[in-house]
């Protein structure tokens, strides 16, 4: 049972990974990983010709307890976008803002993780 938190935080961050590579063959830069701030964390900050894109990525094993998007209630869309402001602060841009969510479904098992698919939902939320 100790390990389940290390199992957890290693699926999470493959599921990161998996994610980036997806933004990646969609014709993404990614700008920052795991941007943190006073009002919460981005885990991926990318952009393509016309957005930079703030992406939330859940990773889960299945939707038995609802799906993976689903777990970004609206109190984590307000400190998305909260994030997402001070990172523009600091970085302005011209391009439009998009706000998506990448579901990964997999697991690591104690040696590798095992992907059984993903979903990415693009501009999933605007201001809330």
């Amino acid at each position: 049972m100790m390990f389940k938190g290390i199992y957890n935080k290693i699926t999470g961050q493959c599921g990161e990974d998996i994610a980036a590579d997806l933004l990646k063959k969609k014709g993404c830069k990614i700008v920052q990983r795991n941007f943190k701030c006073k009002t919460g964390e981005i885990d991926i900050i990318a952009k393509d010709k016309e957005n930079l894109i703030f992406v939330e990525v859940k990773t889960r094993r299945s939707d038995k307890f609802g799906t993976p998007a689903e777990a970004v209630t609206y109190n984590k869309k307000q400190n998305i976008v909260k994030t997402a402001k001070m990172y523009l602060l600091k970085n302005p841009t011209d391009l439009n803002i998009r706000f998506d969510i990448i579901e990964v479904y997999g697991c690591f098992d104690g040696e590798s993780f095992n992907l059984e698919g993903t979903n990415h939902f693009e501009q999933v939320f605007w201001e809330v």
